[in-house]
């Protein structure tokens, strides 16, 4: 099972998870007109580092976290995979997203 970027990532897109990737599964995309970081299922490998270094902690280790989100990035994929990198955001600048915290 991938890791799964849920609806935390909304208009946030930090992209800090994308640099630590080792295998580059990782990709900047939209999903509802909004900035949206999204991960290849198929080339996840659970390794397991990008999931502290979201700042908002948009990041799940299991797709039954949040299945609807997991079918979201499974979708998107395609379409976002070869996009080049998105640029990175400070992880100590504050959300955009009402409700949204820092939390590493």
């Amino acid at each position: 099972m991938a890791y799964v970027i849920t609806e935390k990532c909304l208009g946030e897109r930090y992209g800090v998870c994308a640099t630590v990737c080792p295998v580059e599964c990782i990709h900047p995309g939209d999903y509802k007109g909004q900035e949206f970081m999204i991960i290849d299922p198929e080339v996840c490998i659970n390794c397991g580092l990008c999931l502290p270094e979201c700042p908002v902690g948009a990041i799940v280790a299991s797709e039954d976290e949040d299945k609807a989100y997991a079918a979201i990035n499974k979708e998107l994929t395609p379409s976002y995979k070869n996009n080049p990198p998105a640029p990175e955001r400070p992880k100590n600048d504050p959300p955009k997203r009402p409700g949204n915290k820092l939390v590493n």
